[in-house]
């Protein structure tokens, strides 16, 4: 897990070379020509969080309503929704799982565009698919996904902005941005402070994780990843759904990690932070900059909020790692996990 965390810069380098931003460039140009009037995304675990970054990317960059499949309404009883004039896109690690190929067949059968982004260009998912995108991660060694999931994030945002652009090309401005997020992972990842952190939970019975907009998927992803190696329990919530109600559950001896960067996104959830000081919760940020209320904060670099995501899960990354080993687990090998699941 340390060595695939490690390797996350070179993986952004390479989905930005000429070869991987050509292609996911001339997917981008051929959904703009088709013109989808909504679209459906589909995935699993890590994959779904990935995917739910791409339905805030597309609801508010290219103003179409998003919705997410239910795979078991067509592999276990049977449907097939009307999907004319629909762009379908599977998000996967393996493109392995029967079920999410089966809403991409089924959705291309009834009249979608169809995509697949996965780690895995061979894949059942990728040939159900009319077109597809790898995310060109490499081999992830570890269970607990996390290369491959950044890499989904950055293939997403670039296929955005390339549909948002028309021909499949990013504008000037952004591609500046985008070639900076090497190093500002690398940064990122240089900093032991979740380390620290590490100790200090080492006795936690349970947490919670807390987003809003571009950083609820880190949210979620953050509180995956804590299940997974540390088998700690951790609810995760946008910040309004904490307000409405959650927040009753929160005091001293549960730890909140609350994702607050800049945007409108990162102002409202100052006021989560102010609220969750009342109560007088653990509250550790992570953002650029510090939030009244909180004890703690992991730095990560500031960024547009869209980019935030990419840079924002690698402390946190890197904290699921440290509180497994803290706690006396094996985070290479969770007990009753397999890198590759499939279910119908």
């Amino acid at each position: 897990m340390a060595a695939d965390i490690a390797e996350q810069p070179a993986g952004f380098a390479r989905l930005l070379d000429d070869e991987h931003s050509s292609a996911i460039a001339g997917v981008a140009a051929e959904i703009a020509r088709r013109a989808p009037r909504n679209v459906v995304f589909v995935g699993r675990g890590t994959s779904d969080h990935a995917a739910l970054y791409g339905a805030y990317l597309t609801e508010i960059r290219l103003g179409l309503p998003v919705a997410s499949a239910s795979p078991s309404a067509i592999t276990l009883y049977g449907a097939r929704p009307d999907y004319t004039g629909t762009l379908v896109i599977g998000v996967s690690q393996s493109g392995g799982s029967p079920d999410l190929t089966g809403v991409l067949r089924v959705a291309r059968e009834t009249g979608a565009l169809t995509l697949a982004v996965t780690n895995n260009p061979s894949s059942p998912l990728a040939q159900a698919a009319e077109l597809s995108v790898d995310v060109a991660a490499g081999h992830e060694r570890a269970v607990a996904a996390t290369k491959t999931y950044t890499a989904e994030l950055l293939a997403l945002l670039m296929l955005v902005e390339g549909v948002r652009a028309g021909d499949g090309r990013l504008p000037a401005e952004e591609r500046t941005a985008l070639d900076k997020l090497p190093q500002l992972a690398e940064d990122a990842l240089r900093d032991t402070a979740a380390d620290d952190l590490a100790q200090r939970y080492r006795f936690a019975s349970r947490m919670v994780t807390t987003g809003r907009g571009y950083a609820y998927p880190t949210a979620r992803e953050t509180a995956l990843k804590l299940m997974e190696t540390s088998y700690l329990p951790a609810l995760s919530f946008s910040g309004a759904d904490l307000l409405h109600g959650p927040l009753a559950m929160t005091d001293p001896d549960v730890p909140v990690l609350a994702v607050v960067g800049d945007g409108p996104g990162g102002a409202s959830m100052r006021d989560v932070v102010t609220r969750l000081a009342e109560r007088r919760a653990d509250v550790v940020t992570i953002g650029a900059t510090d939030v009244a209320g909180a004890s703690g904060r992991l730095a990560v670099p500031g960024v547009d909020e869209r980019h935030g995501p990419l840079l924002d899960i690698l402390p946190l990354q890197r904290l699921a790692l440290a509180l497994a080993l803290a706690r006396g687990e094996d985070p290479d090998a969770p007990r009753g996990l397999k890198k590759v699941t499939t279910t119908l």
